[in-house]
């Protein structure tokens, strides 16, 4: 009896061994991906700062009156002015529209039709 408690105890201590060292193997991979995860994150963030700067760059006054004024004859834009605002009381909004319905149809499904 007291060789199957040393073989059986031997048995446990490898398979817990196999199990923790298993785990062990599942976490280095999460964590390599964690990492590699941060990294992609990191490089979007220097993009996405790099595309703000750069939409902040065209997006100057003076590039776009500059670039209205060359293009005066073909867009027409004319320079915003404060009379052209208006409060939202002075916004006319559509009526509602009531829809009466004059007749019935019946729609009946034929099989093999409604695909």
């Amino acid at each position: 009896m007291r060789a199957f408690l040393y073989v059986f105890s031997a048995v446990l201590v490898m398979g817990l061994a196999y199990w923790a060292y298993h785990e062990n193997y599942k976490t280095q991979a999460a964590l390599g991906e964690v990492e590699e995860l941060q990294r992609d994150i990191g490089h979007m963030r220097e993009e996405l700062a790099m595309l703000r700067a750069e939409w902040a760059y065209l997006n100057r006054p003076d590039r776009l009156r500059a670039l209205s004024e060359m293009n005066f004859d073909r867009l027409g834009l004319m320079p915003l002015r404060p009379e052209q605002f208006g409060r939202v009381d002075q916004v006319a909004y559509p009526g509602m529209t009531n829809f009466e319905v004059t007749g019935t149809v019946d729609v009946v499904a034929i099989e093999g039709q409604n695909q």
